[in-house]
């Protein structure tokens, strides 16, 4: 089930975005959040099961959405840069600040979606009622993959994304 997700989280991101790169940029940032996810089930000492693999898929889908929007400002930041609109004339430089701006532009809206994300999370996580075993296990995965899954799309997806913005700016060129 979760490949089955993975791969339509990335038919719908080529969708959106018409290019493989960016698209594949977006799902990096899926087993970062998995990893946070793993971590938070071996700390709870809860086992792989059904509901769990409920919450990654959930996990999944908001990991991609986190580097989706981050996506966006980084390429919007790079559009309304100065420098970098007239592509023959940037520099490295330039691409930094551009996509530090970008990023920056994230991180109070992220830490809200990350802290509401956890704060809704909490209460079915130690919910003690009628199916709160399986509602949990739901829960855990999310947990953890809301702590590991915004650190990557606020440092290494800009990292990234400037990788790849400078080869296909050197095609261009070429």
């Amino acid at each position: 089930m979760v490949p089955m997700t993975v791969m339509i989280i990335f038919i719908l991101l080529y969708l959106a975005f018409r290019r493989v790169d960016e698209a594949l940029l977006i799902l990096m940032s899926l087993p970062f959040a998995l990893v946070g996810g793993i971590w938070f089930l071996y700390w709870q000492g809860f086992h792989m099961s059904v509901a769990t693999g409920t919450g990654f898929i959930a996990l999944a889908g908001v990991a991609a959405e986190f580097g989706v929007v981050m996506l966006m400002y980084l390429r919007h930041a790079i559009e309304v840069h100065p420098e970098l609109s007239r592509k023959e004339t940037f520099t490295p430089e330039g691409l930094e600040e551009a996509l530090y701006h970008g990023a920056v532009l994230r991180v109070r809206p992220k830490a809200m979606t990350v802290a509401v994300i956890i704060a809704g999370l909490l209460p079915i996580l130690w919910g003690t009622g009628a199916g709160s075993e399986v509602m949990s296990r739901i829960a855990a995965p999310m947990i953890g993959g809301m702590i590991t899954a915004p650190l990557l799309s606020l440092f290494i997806i800009p990292a990234a994304y400037k990788l790849i913005w400078l080869r296909r700016h050197k095609k261009s060129v070429s």
